[in-house]
């Protein structure tokens, strides 16, 4: 059993999209590299990494970044896959979830994609869906309101009040899933 975790927080590239909900991922895992002192560095698959050991039980964490749109994230999950020889149970997307009201955490393995393209992608290009999923709520756009159009805008002045919490606590499930295990950290958010 490999100690090695290959941690994917999805987003999209360049500044234009750096506050958006859809890049909670990305926030994330630069979250996590930050509590480890670890440092992004480009890398062959299309993707920014850090790499940090856990404290607790000594796991290892390729955090990754991929270079690329959000609907194409899966080719630079696929190939960090298979540069460090992990198998799709050690494969953890964190991801933005319109279906999860804002400041909630939420955490499975494999599923549906619920309408999200850059799991679809990562489904597609692993060639099975489980993998483990780090869901951060952003809640629902109102109204009518495109989904699509919510997911590409800032948090609003309210929610960026608590946004450092959901990014804190999406980072806390992150690392309780690797340490202890989907039941227990399902446990704790849900």
């Amino acid at each position: 059993m490999s100690d090695t975790w290959l941690v994917v927080g999805l987003g999209n590239t360049g500044p234009g999209y750096s506050r958006n909900r859809h890049n909670i991922g990305y926030m994330v895992v630069e979250e996590l590299a930050s509590r480890h002192g670890a440092t992004f560095k480009t890398h062959k698959a299309k993707a920014l990494i850090a790499t940090l050991r856990l404290p607790v039980g000594g796991h290892k964490l390729i955090l990754a970044k991929p270079s690329v749109f959000m609907n194409l994230s899966g080719g630079p999950t696929a190939a960090l896959a298979k540069f460090y020889n992990l198998q799709p149970d050690h494969v953890i997307a964190v991801h933005d979830e319109i279906d999860i009201p804002f400041d909630t955490v939420k955490l499975k393995q494999g599923g549906g994609e619920g309408g999200h393209n850059g799991l679809r992608d990562i489904s597609r290009t692993l060639g099975t869906k489980e993998y483990f999923r780090v869901r951060a709520g952003v809640g629902r756009p109102p109204g009518r309101a495109d989904a699509a159009s919510h997911v590409l805008r800032d948090f609003s002045t309210a929610e960026n009040k608590n946004l450092p919490f959901l990014i804190d606590n999406s980072a806390d499930a992150v690392e309780l899933l690797v340490t202890d295990g989907l039941l227990e950290a399902q446990g704790k958010f849900h």
